[in-house]
């Protein structure tokens, strides 16, 4: 399953996954580079929990924290 991750601010990724019935929304993150400390996953303008499994094709990554 590829999985398209817009970093918002940041660019766009696809990610793929390999065994997307055991995927997380934090395994996303992972893969971009990011931490649930660090940022949210939005589906459909919504959060979800980083322990959701992934059943979006198309997610939003709001940084919470960036440095400066």
């Amino acid at each position: 399953m590829r999985v398209t991750v817009e970093v918002v601010g940041e660019g766009t990724h696809a990610v793929e996954l390999d065994e997307p019935a055991e995927s997380t929304y934090g395994d996303l993150l992972r893969e971009v580079g990011l931490n649930r400390h660090e940022a949210s996953v939005l589906v459909d303008g919504r959060p979800v929990p980083e322990d959701a499994p992934v059943e979006a094709e198309s997610v939003r990554v709001l940084r919470l924290i960036k440095g400066g």
